[in-house]
């Protein structure tokens, strides 16, 4: 492949997160997504468009986010489109997609939709649990009650065996688990959480609540420390380190009895602005180069009337090398006022 270009800080783009809507049919507060999609939605063209112009940039793995991308009706028929980018030859100087991967809640991940998944050529599936009992999924999830909450557990338990048994294969990682921790929220599910893991094989990532958006009411009071998180778990069943993976997100630990993996993502104590390779798309194109970003750039002017693949490319490219983000080292440093933030269900996390 022709030489990758590079941000400001020397890091390549290799990881495209492409969000589908901005819609969601849980109201997580952390979220806080929005109840309609912003008026000018892309098209399944265009879509196809923009992850060919990454490809060509170093994007090997695209990542299919929301709000909640189920609720996007031509999800199946976009992960088929994007099939031919895959079977590039490795040395094709347009590069190629290595993984298509997709975070879900996975209250609609019924049987049928896991099978259709699967054959359109979906690669990994993450699912997003942050309780295990009716009230704390109710509580995390903006439910009305605990019976809500009851429902969505069961559903998400459902999900699970539904990804398992349409080839989405824990032991690859093609099958894992997500969690957002709050300190007052969801602290005291760790170690439930850990243990519904564990029992279904699983490796569970935790999340740092993050000060993405307006709406979510951050504070760092409300913020359970990764590490705290480690130790806590570990005190139940103790770990050993396995490290970040460059360019990775999560910090991994293994459990010493062998019964698999915890994942922790700390982006508020423990940044990896380094190394980020990351570029996000909303639902109705707008790139951020960074989850914390306060402005992104409009690429419809490249995309309508009909996507322009070289100028497409070519702003792209521009928006990367002109990249200078690392908000999360800055936070720790406080050298700078930050504006605010675009939403997390606009950014897809």
């Amino acid at each position: 492949m022709a030489e990758r270009p590079l941000d400001l800080h020397g890091r390549p783009l290799g990881v495209l997160r492409l969000s589908l809507t901005a819609r969601c049919n849980l109201a997580c507060p952390y979220c806080c997504p929005d109840l309609e999609d912003p008026p000018d939605l892309l098209t399944l063209a265009e879509r196809v468009a923009l992850v060919e112009a990454t490809v060509g940039l170093g994007v090997h793995t695209l990542r299919l986010t929301g709000g909640e991308p189920l609720l996007h009706r031509r999800l199946e028929e976009l992960i088929a489109a994007l099939q031919p980018l895959r079977r590039r030859d490795p040395g094709d100087p347009r590069g190629a997609l290595r993984e298509i991967a997709l975070t879900s809640n996975g209250v609609l991940l019924n049987a049928e939709r896991a099978r259709q998944l699967k054959a359109a050529g979906l690669d990994r599936i993450t699912l997003s649990l942050d309780g295990t009992d009716g009230a704390s999924v109710a509580r995390m999830a903006g439910l009305p009650g605990e019976t809500a909450g009851e429902a969505v557990l069961a559903k998400v338990l459902a999900a699970i065996r539904h990804a398992r048994e349409a080839g989405f294969d824990p032991a690859t990682g093609a099958l894992k688990l997500n969690a957002v921790i709050t300190r007052s929220g969801n602290g005291d599910q760790l170690l439930p959480l850990a243990a519904l893991a564990r029992e279904q094989g699983l490796e569970l990532r935790l999340i740092e609540f993050m000060d993405v958006g307006n709406r979510n009411d951050w504070s760092p009071e409300q913020v359970l420390p990764a590490a705290e998180m480690v130790a806590r778990i570990g005190a139940a069943w103790p770990l050993e380190p396995v490290g970040r993976a460059p360019h990775g997100t999560a910090g991994r630990w293994r459990y010493r009895d062998g019964c698999g993996h915890l994942a922790v993502v700390a982006s508020i104590t423990a940044p990896f602005c380094g190394d980020c390779n990351r570029l996000r798309i909303t639902a109705d194109g707008v790139a951020y180069s960074c989850l914390f970003a306060a402005d992104g750039t409009d690429l419809k002017p490249w995309l309508r009337p009909r996507p322009e693949p070289g100028r497409l490319q070519q702003a792209l490219e521009g928006l990367w090398r002109a990249r200078r983000d690392r908000w999360s080292e800055e936070r720790q440093e406080a050298v700078d006022q930050r504006p605010a933030p675009a939403e997390m269900a606009y950014l897809g996390g």
